[in-house]
Parts: C-alpha cells; structure tokens; sequence
C-alpha cells in the first residue's frame, strides 16, 4: 500500500462539528501541518469530508523525505 501526505491548509472555524473531528482523528492538530498515513479506504473516506481543508499527496513506497 502507499502512503498519503495530507496538510492541514485551512481552518475548520465555522464549520460543522463532524468536520472538526475528522480532522483531529487523522492527527491534524494546527495548521500547516503534516501527516503521512497509510493509504486505506478508511482514511480515504474520511479526506472525502474535508477535502476542502487539507491538500493531500500521494507517496510512492520507499520515498522519505529528508530534511
């Protein structure tokens, strides 16, 4: 399986409650940050709800960032 890389890019301020907790619960906790998870249906489904706050990117296996 590959990996996602989803950025918290806009705020959940003034949206409903649900979207909030979908961002939490995939590790987003501040803005601009970043989290790779593994790419599941679970987490696919999840970003469907709160596309329009997160970018997200798709990882080939093996491929680190390095910084």
């Amino acid at each position: 399986m590959g990996t996602l890389r989803i950025t918290y890019r806009h705020s959940t301020i003034g949206h409903p409650k649900g979207q909030k907790l979908t961002v939490r619960s995939l590790g987003l906790r501040k803005l601009h940050q970043t989290v790779e998870l593994t790419d599941r249906p679970e987490v696919r489904g999840m970003l469907k709800g709160i596309m329009h706050h997160v970018t997200v990117e798709e990882v080939a296996d093996g491929a680190k960032e390095t910084e």
